[in-house]
């Protein structure tokens, strides 16, 4: 979906057509979780501070979100992309993976399905999609970035070694920022450079990501679209409005985190072995902090007790904390088949 959140409120508020809005908090502490083309002429992006979003552009509007609404809409989208195909793979409440190789309905035609789909999504929501066509999840995914608004970009087996040697590296879709940087800095700044690193080589720079970049920088991808996508962790995080600096003020915040956190875990239905806590500093430094246990936690008041523990280790504190959050993670893997009941005597 094209700007999706800021698309929704432009979409409900005919006042804000037109205009550079920015979903998110306005305060010092509040951060853009989605910019209105409009905005983004402006340099402003998600993840982007309030504050320097505003400076960047001082007529920006901000919408504080409504992620009830943008869970209603995306439902909606979603139920399209079914009528097409079951093998939807979803990556956020604003973006999937489909395989439509044996459509449901549609021309055998993957650009004429992916048409097809953002004409039915305009007609229904209102709201426009950019799509992206190839062979493998990749080069659709990278596709889908470059035609954006309301765009529809094809690669074919045909074209892909080409736009993949013409390709900056930071596009590639699974190359971080970090890694981007790394590799410019070695000399290598698009795909046909990346190519001529062998496997092992970059094994040894980036570890067992360096096999992938080795094969994308191929066109091989041949990961499948996966319906049901197993969730790795489940957290809850909260960025402070000042900066915390006395213990009793972050095991208050982190209280809340957890009670936040148990109930997200309960609905999930999931137990998990490791707990990991986040601290962002004032500087915007970043440090995370994990303990896994034999059993499982198992209620709220665990999960406190054990975050407590984590950031006792980092005291004295150097700085202050702008962020505090707690993930558990580390599920078992589900049972297959039947399962042996067990008695207790």
């Amino acid at each position: 979906m094209d700007a999706f959140y800021a698309s929704v409120e432009q979409r409900d508020n005919p006042d804000l057509r037109g205009k550079p809005v920015a979903v998110g908090g306005s305060g010092d502490r509040g951060v853009v979780a989605a910019a209105s083309y409009e905005a983004r002429k402006f340099g402003v992006r998600s993840a982007l501070s309030s504050k320097v979003a505003i400076r960047n552009c001082p007529d920006l509007i901000f919408v504080p979100p409504r992620f009830d609404v943008y869970k209603k809409v995306s439902n909606q989208i979603h139920e399209i992309f079914h009528e097409y195909t079951d093998l939807v793979e979803p990556l956020s409440l604003d973006e999937a993976y489909l395989d439509v190789t044996y459509a449901k309905k549609g021309k055998p035609s993957a650009t004429l399905i992916a048409r097809e789909i953002k004409r039915q999504i305009s007609e229904e929501t209102g709201l426009t999609a950019s799509a992206g066509v190839s062979y493998n999840k990749f080069l659709a995914k990278v596709a889908s970035d470059m035609d954006k608004p309301d765009g529809l970009y094809v690669i074919t087996p045909g074209q892909a070694e080409e736009f993949i040697n013409k390709l900056e590296i930071k596009k590639f879709f699974g190359i971080g920022k970090v890694t981007a940087k790394k590799l410019n800095e070695m000399g290598i700044w698009f795909g046909k450079e990346l190519k001529k690193l062998e496997r092992l080589e970059l094994i040894n720079l980036f570890g067992k990501a360096g096999s992938y970049y080795y094969d994308i920088a191929r066109g091989i991808d041949n990961r499948p679209v996966e319906p049901s996508r197993e969730r790795k962790s489940i957290g809850a995080e909260n960025t402070f409005l000042h900066d915390l600096y006395r213990q009793e003020d972050l095991r208050r915040e982190l209280e809340k985190i957890s009670k936040i956190l148990w109930g997200r875990v309960e609905r999930s239905g999931k137990e998990g072995k490791t707990l990991t806590l986040k601290i962002k500093f004032a500087d915007f430094e970043q440090i995370t902090r994990s303990k896994t246990i034999s059993g499982f936690f198992d209620s709220e008041g665990f999960l406190f007790s054990e975050g407590i523990k984590l950031l006792k280790k980092e005291e004295p504190l150097p700085k202050g904390i702008r962020l505090l959050g707690l993930t558990v993670s580390n599920f078992p893997e589900e049972k297959k088949g039947p399962v042996q009941l067990t008695i207790e005597f």
